[in-house]
């Protein structure tokens, strides 16, 4: 019986300082979050509203623009609907990616402190972000849908898993990204030069269907072309993206946050003194 105290007793105390640091490491977060709020959306006129009113903006250009050249989108009757699917999820991943770039370069004053770790700047940007885009997204579809003629059977399933998986894919690109700007500065220029396609080639505009074969097979390799397909039979109950495959964009969001962890664990130091 006292062997088996002073296991739990022993085991209590090294259970400690982890529960510990994970408490603190949480509290910090937190208190990045709330200074993200503040210094993001707190000081701009309208604060929040303009994270609505920018996609509301995009999407009503993209349907007006659309419904002049063709008679219907590619999936039911509504353009604004259709464009909602497919920029919604796009957005995410965009802002997701921008945010955790320039994450250690926004808390670099506050690192210094022991306190604050570069993975907490990373996952109070990620949190705080995906929690922002989740919202608006919620908020915009719900009025698409109230004020839109279209019937849509809902299927909250692939919904929620293109939101998550478009959140990760902009984590570990983002985290990647402020590794490689942090050495070669030119790479921000050269990414933004060769993703710029990226909005076109995410089916945004279009269903994978309606291309090609050679082209479907390039576009195949986008894993945000699977999160656009995966956000869409959500909302259309009759499409069937054959050509989706979940295990290959966990992969590509599971290898890059891998790769953005490993080498911001090690190199994290030189990139803030630079």
């Amino acid at each position: 019986m006292i062997c088996n105290g002073m296991d739990t007793k022993n085991d209590t105390l090294v259970r400690l300082p982890a529960a510990s640091v994970a408490w603190q490491s949480a509290r910090t977060t937190f208190a990045l979050i709330l200074r993200e709020m503040g210094t993001t959306y707190g000081r701009s006129p309208g604060g929040y509203v303009w994270a609505i009113i920018e996609p509301i903006g995009m999407i009503l250009i993209l349907s007006v623009a659309f419904s002049i050249i063709v008679r219907s989108p590619s999936l039911g009757t509504s353009f604004i609907l259709f464009y909602a699917t497919g920029y919604l999820p796009f957005l995410l991943y965009g802002t997701t990616a921008a945010k955790i770039t320039n994450a250690m370069q926004f808390s670099r004053a506050l690192l210094s402190y022991p306190s604050v770790t570069w993975l907490d700047a990373v996952f109070a940007r990620f949190i705080l972000n995906f929690l922002t885009g989740t919202s608006t997204f919620c908020i915009l579809m719900t009025g698409i849908l109230l004020f839109s003629s279209s019937h849509v059977s809902l299927d909250l399933v692939p919904i929620v898993l293109a939101m998550v998986l478009a959140s990760l894919i902009g984590l570990g690109v983002g985290m990647v990204n402020c590794l490689l700007i942090g050495f070669f500065p030119i790479w921000k220029s050269i990414w933004g030069i060769i993703t710029r396609p990226l909005f076109i080639a995410s089916g945004v505009l279009f269903i994978i269907e309606d291309m090609p074969p050679l082209v479907r097979d390039i576009l195949w390799w986008n894993p945000l072309m699977h999160v656009t397909g995966l956000m869409r039979t959500g909302f259309y109950s009759t499409y069937h993206a054959s050509y989706l495959s979940l295990a290959y964009v966990f992969g590509v969001a599971l290898v890059l946050i891998c790769i953005g962890l490993l080498f911001l664990s090690k190199y994290h130091k030189p990139l803030l003194e630079r």
